[in-house]
């Protein structure tokens, strides 16, 4: 298993690094800054053809049962890359997430009322597109990835040992990630881009779902493994909508951009992310551990922790902004 995500790691870095080395990177896709960026310098943003190509090669080498969802996850970056480049509209690029969503639910079906595998689809499409909302600080998308796939390749191992190729494609996934994080840990020489993006929300939820279809692990565990990053953006999604706002338009409101401009930086916000995911991911594998009932309990629990994380974040961003609007305590 490590074996395999160390392949993945180099292989990554080595594409990464031609890329960067060529000027083929800026070519392909730059992220110019605008009023809503975190970052100042034009940076290009094609981090996902690091990840992407190397979790399909060694997929399909180690775990060719899981083709169907890695060659949808392909088919997203393609579809992503040609939008950075041309512009595509919304509802063609939404189409394809939907598309990947059913593709994987057809080719693998579970025995479960028509509604609840439509609640299941949802859910899955929301995870696409938050994982590409919540790619907007150095370290953070590739971050979450190396930790929530990783704890997905442990926790599938350590239910049984013939999930050893679905642990193996994990792993593959962490590696690919680990090899961009070189890259994107502030200051951030490349982004994820939506490229990258699109297509590890697609696996993140591709993935969870299998392993609970499998029986590898129960319903809430991909949850709450990733739960920093759906908290976040579904939090903030409710918050826009209640203000009658178009979600879809780019903005600064996440949790984690507030964390950055409020003085925290980018490296550091990386670092709270990454404690948030460990402490969270710990709690999914003590929760495994209970019976359901007290799973549930866990799982509850750790929403309280999480709630309030997000209180504080909310308390440091008021302080923050009543110091930018009073011109004396910015004097002192």
């Amino acid at each position: 298993m490590l074996t395999c995500a160390i392949v993945a790691l180099i292989a990554s870095a080595a594409i990464l690094w031609t890329l960067l080395k060529t000027g083929l990177a800026w070519r392909l896709a730059t992220d110019i800054p605008n009023d809503r960026s975190l970052h100042t310098r034009p940076t290009p943003r094609v981090g996902g053809w690091g990840i992407v190509p190397v979790v399909v090669i060694l997929t399909l080498g180690v775990a060719p049962g899981l083709a169907p969802p890695v060659l949808a996850a392909m088919s997203l970056a393609i579809l992503s890359q040609i939008d950075d480049r041309r512009g595509l509209p919304a509802r063609v690029r939404f189409g394809g997430h939907v598309a990947a969503v059913a593709v994987l639910l057809v080719t693998f079906p579970v025995d479960i009322p028509w509604w609840a595998l439509v609640l299941v689809g949802v859910l899955l499409v929301w995870l696409v597109n938050l994982y590409n909302f919540m790619d907007g600080a150095d370290g953070l998308a590739g971050g979450m990835a190396v930790f929530g796939f990783g704890a997905y390749s442990i926790a599938s191992l350590a239910a049984d040992h013939t999930n050893l190729s679905f642990a193996l494609a994990c792993s593959a996934v962490t590696g690919a990630a680990a090899g961009f994080l070189f890259f994107n840990f502030h200051p951030a020489k490349i982004f994820l881009g939506d490229v990258g993006s699109i297509p590890l929300g697609f696996l993140a939820g591709a993935f969870g779902y299998w392993g609970w279809r499998s029986g590898i692990w129960p319903v809430w565990f991909p949850a709450v493994v990733f739960s920093p990053f759906i908290s976040d953006a579904s939090v903030t999604l409710l918050k826009r909508l209640l203000r009658g706002e178009k979600f879809w338009q780019a903005h600064r409101e996440h949790y984690y951009q507030r964390m950055v401009q409020s003085g925290l930086g980018h490296a550091n916000t990386a670092r709270i992310w990454y404690m948030f995911m460990i402490v969270g991911i710990l709690f999914a594998f003590c929760a495994e551990a209970l019976r359901p009932g007290w799973q549930w309990l866990v799982v509850a629990l750790w929403g309280v922790v999480l709630v309030l994380a997000g209180v504080c974040v909310d308390l440091r961003w008021r302080r923050y902004i009543a110091r930018l609007n009073n011109p004396e305590v910015l004097r002192k």
